[in-house]
């Protein structure tokens, strides 16, 4: 690829840009927008009127760049809680450790590798991005100290801020766990496959176990109830009566009217009364599961029996922290327990199925982005790609769009293998269905399309461990300029569509005028399951090609730079907190970044070996021993505080609940903090669900969560 065919894609994205950013700072003080552009903000304040003709409503201004800029991250915590400002501490990162690189590798490795070899240079947008990688350096050359020695200061620098980042994140957890008021997932036991007993009730096998076994701690329980399953088989049941009975009403009789020749008992008046003519398919849908919530007296308690083997059979009496009240899976509590291990299986098997058909579209994008191959393969387009703007567009621009609107399907997909798979909570979920995705993405957004060709090509790559770091070394500079026009067009232009939230603004636009109705409002909780994965493709982008093709670096910075607005403003306005895993997701990005590290340093040892450099090379091996030896201690140090909760920790919070004389008004709360989701007869008319309290009030579902509604029950968890 030419450099005038990858700024021609950097100016269609910097126009989209432009354009979709002057265009946000319109729509969103329009008052019609309001739902759109400040659904948080709704969730808890009631909109204030606008004056419909004044005239600055039209135009552009950057005035919500500068309230994100100005935010604190204390401010952050308050409206997004943890999981926000530990993701923005991602893009932060980001931005330090590529800036580190960007000033080592523009000013260092650039000069040297377009100086590489002794060849005529000409007019620098007509030369080919191959003459700014690291391939343009002859073998055996001296100058690869350079590339050597900016690579052990990106990866110590990145070494440093990730411990930094790691011990202030670990620290905040704890801080959250004890500055939080009380959460009754801490005093709650989650216990799945209780064992059948044709003598006793679920309940009373839940009460007479933990009664003998922790009579000490044990407070009460809550059973789930198994109405998910069977609501479906009641009500179709009661359907099918309902009509044999009106068949058996209007059977004719032998004696008919002498008047009309009808049977007197042909017709019958049925009652009004639905009441009376119904099923009472909440009394019948209430049959108990086999798991409950089990609550105790203290939170050490709770996490004692959470982690001891309960039973001499692991498959009975399995216990879990319970997860926050709002945080519950409640459809996926009473899948039996010994079906977990064939969900987890299938699903992996589905993902990986997925994974391999996706080679298809990949393979089909690789070859645009070769100009000889498709004018050879298909010989009646010659005339047009001969074409200076029709190459640019369709080698610099095409492919990177082609292979972004294949990956919008990956994440529904990833989210429904993630539910089959059988997480116990909404935040389980996502967390699962983020690994997925970011398995997903560097399999095919990187290695398939380094190593792009055929499926036998790419198979023979992998079946030899031993030759992987030559053949990325071979393949990566070759693809680097792929890559670049990747994060311009999946980075700088998503930036834009999300700030300006186009397909919930048509929505709004549909129902408002053409349905003539008034928006629903419904608000959404932050995508970290798409947002994480892509933030960590970008770093492991700029990792393995900071000093293979450092014009990368540059472009990576200015999509930090935007995310870091863009994300602070929405977390600000528009997307709602609706429940909290406190910052479980770093450990995911502490691994992903030392990965990135890693299969940097591999590369370049490859690329040492190919350029028969074999002292560099040989110091690079050190650097990725001292590496996974920084990700072993860090590991050790942090990892189990994400995992578990510290004994000490939750001793002294029992402790000073009780010098405050706190802990009984916290155990009389227990008893209504888990409100399961019932079905009527009416929801399912209707296709709707909603919770029930044990005293009639309906509590929404947390996904479903209307900004009337969300601005009161969210802030109680």
């Amino acid at each position: 690829m030419k450099l005038y065919a990858l700024l021609t894609s950097a100016g269609i994205n910097i126009a989209f840009c432009a354009i979709l950013l002057s265009l946000y700072s319109i729509l969103r003080k329009q008052p019609s927008n309001v739902s759109v552009y400040f659904g948080r903000r709704l969730a808890q304040f009631s909109p204030k009127p606008h004056d419909p003709f004044c005239f600055e409503r039209f135009v552009p201004s950057p005035g919500w760049m500068v309230k994100a800029w100005e935010t604190s991250e204390e401010e952050i915590l308050s409206v997004g809680g943890m999981d926000a400002v530990v993701f923005l501490r991602i893009v932060v990162f980001s931005i330090r450790i590529f800036a580190i690189a960007a000033i080592i590798c523009i000013f260092l490795v650039l000069p040297v590798n377009y100086y590489g070899q002794a060849v005529h240079h000409g007019h620098i947008p007509s030369e080919s991005l191959d003459v700014f990688t690291i391939g343009n350096i002859k073998e055996g050359s001296k100058w690869l100290w350079v590339h050597c020695f900016a690579l052990y200061v990106i990866s110590c620098s990145a070494c440093v801020l990730l411990y930094f980042e790691y011990k202030s994140i670990t620290n905040m957890r704890l801080a959250h766990i004890t500055g939080s008021p009380p959460n009754p997932s801490h005093f709650a036991v989650l216990v799945r496959s209780i064992p059948w007993s044709p003598e006793q009730s679920y309940s009373d096998l839940v009460k007479q176990f933990f009664i003998n076994y922790h009579a000490s701690s044990y407070l009460s329980h809550q059973m789930v109830s198994d109405s998910w399953t069977v609501h479906k088989l009641v009500t179709d049941a009661y359907k099918m009566l309902q009509t044999s009975s009106m068949k058996q009403s209007s059977t004719p009789s032998l004696i008919r009217c002498s008047i009309c020749g009808v049977s007197p008992n042909s017709f019958k008046i049925l009652s009004n009364d639905p009441v009376k003519d119904k099923v009472d398919l909440d009394s019948t849908t209430s049959e108990e599961g086999a798991s409950a919530f089990v609550f105790f007296k203290t939170r050490y308690a709770a996490v004692v029996a959470s982690q001891v083997l309960q039973s001499s059979n692991p498959m009975l009496w399995v216990t879990d922290l319970a997860p926050e009240p709002h945080d519950v899976y409640w459809s996926n509590l009473c899948i039996p327990y010994k079906q977990l291990w064939i969900r987890r299986i299938t699903t992996l098997l589905a993902a990986i199925v997925f994974m391999f058909l996706f080679l298809l579209p990949v393979t089909f994008v690789q070859g645009l982005t070769q100009l000889e191959q498709l004018q050879q393969t298909f010989p009646f387009l010659r005339g047009i790609l001969k074409k200076t703007i029709v190459s640019q567009v369709v080698t610099g621009y095409l492919p990177s769009v082609i292979l972004i609107l294949f990956l919008y399907t990956v994440p529904p997909t990833m989210m429904l293998f993630s539910a089959v798979e059988g997480s116990i909570s909404r935040s389980g979920r996502k967390k699962s269905a983020c690994c997925k995705i970011l398995y997903f993405t560097i399999w095919n957004v990187f290695f398939v399309n380094v190593f792009s060709g055929s499926l036998i090509s790419q198979w023979s790559v992998f079946s030899s461990v031993k030759d992987l770091p030559t053949e990325l070394a071979r393949a990566v500079p070759t693809q680097a300029s792929f890559f670049m026009t990747y994060v311009l067009t999946s980075g700088w232009a998503s930036m834009s569509f999300e700030v300006v939230q186009v397909f919930a603004l048509l929505c709004n636009y549909f129902t408002r005028f053409i349905l003539k109705k008034d928006p629903s409002n419904e608000t959404l909780s932050f995508p970290y399951h798409t947002e994480i994965p892509k933030a960590l493709l970008f770093g492991l982008l700029g990792f393995t090609c900071s000093i293979l093709a450092p014009l990368i670096l540059p472009i990576l910075l200015v999509y930090f730079f935007l995310a870091y607005l863009v994300y602070r403003n929405q977390i600000i306005n528009v997307y709602i907190s609706k429940y909290e895993s406190g910052g479980k997701f770093w450990p995911i990005v502490h691994n992903t970044t030392i990965f990135s590290l890693v299969l940097a340093q591999i590369i370049a040892i490859g690329v040492f070996g190919l350029k028969r450099s074999p002292v560099p090379s040989g110091f690079t091996i050190p650097l990725v021993i001292g590496t996974l030896l920084f990700n072993e201690y860090c590991r050790q140090r942090f990892r189990p505080i994400f995992e578990n909760h510290a004994a000490t920790v939750l001793i002294e919070m029992d402790r000073q609940d009780e010098r405050n004389g706190r802990m009984e008004q916290i155990h009389h709360q227990l008893h209504s903090a888990y409100h399961q989701p019932k079905r009527t007869s009416q929801d399912s008319s209707k296709g709707e669900r909603s919770n029930h309290s044990e005293d009639g009030d309906s509590i929404q579902d947390p996904e479903d969560l209307k900004p009337g509604k969300a601005s009161t029950q969210v802030n109680k968890s």
